[in-house]
């Protein structure tokens, strides 16, 4: 008995590892080669300079390589993605650029990019993110006359290249500001570097597609919120002296004599006039 049950165990080993073999021959047979290829270790944007830690190689199919892809770390480390990568997504060499890297490849021909610090209400709540379209207004208040300070929308449906907090210090004390890069061209980065010299910027976010049509406002001024618009410079108006009235002809009063006979008393007129006489 205990011979029989030690045949039986060793067949049943025996048939294991040989069915065991049989499936893994199988399985080469139906893969066919496989081969090593780099992939992303964790999701990776665009204008990264890669590092070991950030890629991975994994067994593909021969037949399956991508055109391009790489079989070691080592030979992507230091180059700079030019896309978004995903998770375990195949590195390959048209997603990649050993010309340098950063945010310059991302500044198309003719445009530059410009950056601007705002606060955490200026900015949006923080909320800006790359790829977003922004709106930048001025607003001026170092004037002599309060009534005089406006607030001028200087730049339109700006494409946000990158966005990012970073701590400072002012009066002393540390604050957070959030620095937001824009794709401009030359001329508004010249009207971007005034502005922040001016007055502070506020940032206002456009809807997904709203790039279309641009709109034309005018300053608001103090005067402006308060529900009257500025009365305009009244004018000196210069009157001209009164005209001389016309002199008017009166008839000439005749010349009159006083005759007192005894008690009665009469006027006659002089010789020459012809009014007659009073009684």
């Amino acid at each position: 008995m205990g011979l029989a049950v030690a045949l039986g165990l060793a067949a049943a080993v025996v048939g294991y590892f040989g069915l065991s073999s049989l499936a893994a021959s199988a399985k080469r047979a139906t893969m066919g080669e496989t081969t090593d290829v780099v992939v992303a270790a964790n999701d990776i944007t665009y204008g990264v300079k890669l590092e070991k830690t950030m890629l991975r190689t994994v067994k593909y199919p021969k037949e399956s390589v991508p055109v391009g892809a790489f079989s070691t770390v080592d030979s992507v480390v230091g180059q700079t993605t030019k896309v978004f990568m995903t998770t375990k997504e195949p590195v390959t060499a048209i997603k990649l650029s050993s010309l340098g890297g950063g945010l310059s490849m991302l500044v198309r021909e003719g445009m530059r990019a410009a950056s601007v610090e705002v606060n955490q209400v200026s900015g949006v709540s923080g909320f800006i993110l790359p790829g977003d379209r922004v709106d930048m207004l001025v607003t001026v208040d170092r004037v002599t006359n309060p009534e005089d300070a406006f607030t001028q929308t200087v730049l339109q449906n700006a494409e946000v290249l990158a966005a990012g907090q970073k701590t400072t210090t002012q009066d002393n004390k540390p604050i957070t500001v959030q620095a937001v890069t824009l794709l401009v061209n030359p001329q508004q980065a010249e009207v971007m570097a005034h502005a922040q010299r001016q007055g502070s910027i506020t940032l206002v976010l456009r809807a997904r597609g709203d790039d279309s049509t641009l709109v034309k406002l005018q300053a608001v001024k103090t005067v402006d919120l308060r529900g009257r618009s500025a009365a305009p410079p009244a004018s000196r108006v210069v009157k001209a002296p009164p005209a001389p009235r016309p002199a008017i002809e009166r008839p000439a009063e005749p010349r009159k004599v006083t005759i007192i006979r005894r008690t009665a008393k009469s006027e006659e007129s002089m010789p020459g006039d012809s009014t007659n006489v009073k009684k």
